[in-house]
């Protein structure tokens, strides 16, 4: 055995035991204890976190880089990506049916926790010499904590996950896709989104967050629009496969054609973990951005960033894995992306190049906000003088990922990004006073604020 075979062995090991049993109990228990404390703020304060989402779309006269929603499609650029369509597809292929419900449970958990990363992103961030805002697990970490360290080994493993989770593992998508789909050369690929990526990149995060801005929203709508067409087809049977995901959430899916079987803790562990991936609630990436915004209170940006998870695996991935189960093709032995452009192209001619052009922007815009996630981490370890030389590296990976054989940097992004976990949720457990005593003061004070109103329209009316 080579010495590189050998460092893969134990790079692969490290990461199933960081993605182990503990740690997917720490991050969804987290999730729970959160839910908890907040008393079910994902469900009952959904419809008002949309609104401030999607119709109160800037605050005038706030700090910040970017607007609030600009700093939400940041966040979802990097998370709408290859979890939302190869990630589910593996997840039902091994889980069965039912592990489509445990994302949906993992899902509506994480809300919590990303609420939580948001509010503290905002609370405990500062503004640098350039006059940019800086936030994330290491700043909140850092100064509610007062614990360096930790906010620093936080910093250290999201900008070498950058790399790969957000990179080099994102080209090497699309230069798959486009070869396998329409004949083009990797390496031409590569210097395609090299050039058009580095364009964006090198304009900061007020580039990123109008790029995405408008990006995000395009790449989700494409892609709903063509699976919701594909179920408004085939609506019929689309009552059975909820059903039958429920049904199997509970009891053990049989072997079937190319389906081995599954037992419901392998649902159960399959859905969990790949929800987890799908939204990345509890990994620390997405309150960097939502640190960003230009907000008046830190519930508010909060409250839009929980959207993200629900749109990431309550919208995207339901739509993703309905169609794999009323397709029939998730028993068919087949995994990854290749199922779910199957499971398009059987329900509707020439549903393969939704999905590859899906993949494609999904990729390409995961690029730019893991860019943003690792140059505000080298930013806090070594200040603003380490940003652009981070950036031209990083620009430069773009092309070697496209080219490049990567089930080595896979296995590391995997081991980085549970290992970006750990100090996060830490973090989280401990600041959770902190949460909860901010958003109590921010319902309080907006209560009150209703009845001064209220009790001032009648007086006025007398007058």
């Amino acid at each position: 055995m080579s010495t590189f075979e050998s460092v893969q062995h134990v790079i692969e090991a490290a990461s199933a035991f960081v993605w182990g049993a503990p740690m997917l109990i720490l991050l969804v228990g987290t999730g729970v204890y959160l839910t908890f404390c907040l008393r079910g703020i994902q469900l009952s304060k959904l419809k008002y976190s949309f609104w401030l989402a999607f119709v109160q779309r800037k605050e005038e006269g706030t700090e910040g880089d970017i607007s609030n929603f600009q700093a939400l499609m940041t966040a979802l650029s990097a998370t709408v990506g290859t979890g939302n369509v190869a990630g589910v597809a593996t997840a039902i292929a091994l889980g069965g049916p039912g592990a489509m419900f445990w994302m949906w449970v993992t899902g509506m958990l994480g809300m919590a926790t990303k609420y939580a990363e948001a509010l503290l992103a905002v609370k405990y961030r500062t503004v640098s010499p350039k006059g940019e805002m800086c936030g994330g697990p290491m700043y909140y970490i850092s100064r509610g904590l007062n614990m360096w360290w930790l906010g620093a080994m936080f910093a250290v493993f999201a900008a070498i996950t950058a790399f790969g989770t957000g990179n080099m593992v994102q080209s090497n998508s699309v230069a798959d896709v486009m070869s396998s789909t329409f004949g083009i050369a990797p390496w031409l690929t590569g210097l395609f989104l090299l050039v058009t990526c580095s364009m964006v990149i090198l304009g900061g995060i007020k580039n990123i967050g109008k790029v995405t801005g408008v990006l995000v929203p395009t790449m989700v709508a494409f892609y709903l629009l063509g699976g919701l067409a594909i179920l408004i087809m085939n609506w019929e049977v689309v009552p059975a496969a909820i059903a039958l995901i429920v049904e199997k959430a509970f009891n053990p899916t049989a072997a079937t054609g190319g389906f081995a079987g599954s037992s419901v803790m392998l649902a159960i562990r399959m859905g969990v973990a790949r929800g987890i991936f799908s939204n990345e609630s509890g990994l620390g990436s997405a309150p960097i951005a939502a640190a960003a915004a230009q907000t008046s209170h830190s519930v508010v940006q909060a409250l839009v960033s929980m959207t993200q998870t629900f749109i990431s695996t309550m919208i995207v991935c339901t739509l993703t894995g309905l169609i794999l189960i009323v397709s029939g093709g998730w028993s068919s032995g087949m995994t990854g992306a290749a199922l779910t452009a199957k499971a398009f192209e059987t329900l509707l001619p020439g549903g393969q190049y939704i999905v590859s052009s899906g993949l494609v922007l999904f990729a390409y815009s995961t690029i730019l906000g893991w860019c943003y996630y690792g140059e505000k981490s080298v930013e806090f370890l070594f200040g603003q003088r380490a940003i652009r030389p981070y950036r031209l590296v990083y620009i430069c990976f773009i092309g070697i990922g496209a080219v490049a054989n990567l089930e080595f940097v896979w296995t590391l992004s995997d081991l980085f990004n549970g290992m970006m976990a750990f100090p996060n949720l830490v973090g989280l457990l401990l600041l959770s006073p902190v949460v909860g005593r901010e958003t109590r003061d921010y319902f309080r004070s907006r209560r009150k604020a209703r009845e001064e109103q209220s009790s001032v329209a009648p007086a006025s009316a007398r007058s």
